[in-house]
């Protein structure tokens, strides 16, 4: 016989729908694993470092992914991030190669171009929403180093349809959305219109790519070309190639606007932290862009941008699905079981960062980073599921962080409220409105 959830499960997945972030920090008061029950599931919170990397690397083929990239497939097909067993194995094969850190560094250029053409429009003292500003240019680096030139002309079709499918994202994950998506609902005839719209857009450039295969230096030709060496000499077929291109476009731009929207927050709350980021830059660049060759030389945006990415994870919570019976410390977890890891929570744990809300860029040098454990900061993941984007979202933070700050100062807007809005993604409720001021005209540049 089904068992009907307690009331106490009931409020608890009532108030993991509306405040997870408060949930999560009263269950972490009970320990490092926290068995406990949301309306009928079962789940188990682990909260510690070492427990994290048994779930993520240790016996990570005891888990698959949790529910809601379950039901992201409805959106996403079976791409890296919602693909699991030998599928995922065969595509991460495939991809991985795109993402060398040799093929990336090239696309540090497109990165650099993005952020000063966005930044051209800006003018000396406008108040501007940071999230939206972000949003356009991480749009504008996706599709320069996935489609090459092909997204030009489609240019504001996509940035609608993206928008619409981010709003919307939330809804398709929810428990009930196999149901709810059914239905003819507003908001649900705009979710099946953009996705209708990416998809008429991305098959028409895989089409044209099929019928004049020449390799343009961008993701698409890598994955065009890409052969399973490894096991049956697979390529992808189109539907593979959408999934992973929907994929690489949704993740690759969401995730990144977010933490440099919360980072150039930082800069405007923090003017201490924003004149040693100024001292570098002009130090390092002078009156000239950077590039990749300079990216060693930027320890301290760097520093800044990791600490960003600690206080507020663009993903805030990682979920994992138990598929067979495993032991984590000295819990024995069942199937079905889901195990969920934040790395709000451990990024905000005073036993591996002290003063955890205190912005310091200083948390991320190398001895710091040496002195505590790896997953007490892991805010691409970790173990084989780690984020296959990871090194082109550091390249793109660090550039495009150091482009814009380098000609631009941001301010506070006082009394502006800035909240969480705990959605696929961790990003300000209320947007990131900030105030622009020109620093020194930059040589050479308009």
């Amino acid at each position: 016989m089904a068992r009907f959830p307690s009331p106490r499960a009931i409020r608890t997945l009532h108030q993991f729908r509306r405040d997870p972030l408060t949930l999560l920090a009263d269950l972490a008061t009970r320990g490092d694993i926290v068995p406990f029950r949301a309306g009928p599931q079962a789940m188990l919170l682990i909260n510690h470092p070492a427990l994290i990397r048994e779930v993520l690397v240790t016996h990570n083929r005891a888990f698959v992914k949790g529910r809601v990239l379950e039901r992201a497939k409805r959106l996403l097909g079976e791409g890296l991030l919602t693909s699991e067993g030998e599928l995922h194995l065969r595509q991460r094969r495939l991809i991985q190669p795109a993402f060398h850190r040799q093929r990336i560094a090239a696309y540090g250029e497109a990165m650099v171009a993005a952020a000063e053409a966005r930044s051209a429009r800006w003018n000396d003292g406008a108040v501007l929403d940071m999230s939206r500003e972000m949003q356009a240019i991480t749009l504008r680096v996706v599709g320069a180093t996935l489609f090459s030139a092909d997204t030009e002309a489609d240019a504001a079709e996509v940035f609608a349809a993206m928008h619409d499918l981010v709003a919307m994202f939330d809804l398709a994950v929810l428990p009930l959305a196999d149901w709810l998506m059914n239905l003819p609902l507003p908001p649900v005839r705009r979710f099946q219109a953009a996705k209708a719209r990416l998809d008429t857009i991305i098959y028409r450039i895989i089409a044209e790519r099929r019928a004049n295969p020449v390799d343009r230096g961008d993701l698409l030709s890598m994955l065009l070309m890409a052969v399973d060496r490894e096991g049956d000499g697979y390529r992808m077929t189109d539907t593979q190639l959408r999934d992973e291109l929907l994929t690489i476009f949704l993740a690759g731009h969401e995730t990144t606007a977010n933490a440099l929207a919360w980072a150039l927050y930082l800069l405007a709350q923090h003017p201490a932290i924003a004149a040693r980021l100024h001292a570098e830059l002009d130090t390092v660049l002078g009156d000239r862009v950077p590039t990749v060759a300079d990216l060693p030389a930027l320890r301290y945006t760097e520093w800044l941008f990791a600490e960003a990415l600690r206080l507020y994870p663009p993903a805030w919570l990682i979920g994992r699905r138990a598929i067979a019976p495993v032991t984590l410390g000295d819990v024995r977890v069942a199937p079905d079981t889901i195990v969920i890891m934040s790395p709000w929570l451990m990024h905000h744990d005073p036993r591996f960062f002290p003063d955890p809300y205190r912005c310091d860029p200083l948390r991320h040098t190398p001895e710091a980073q040496a002195a505590r454990p790896k997953f007490a900061f892991f805010p691409f993941g970790g173990g084989p599921r780690n984020c296959i984007g990871e090194p082109f979202a550091w390249m793109e933070g660090v550039l495009v962080l150091a482009t814009l700050a380098q000609r631009w100062r941001f301010c506070p807007i006082p009394d502006h409220p800035i909240a969480l809005q705990t959605g696929i993604t961790l990003r300000p409720r209320y947007g990131m409105p900030l105030q622009v001021a020109l620093r020194l005209p930059v040589a050479g540049r308009a």
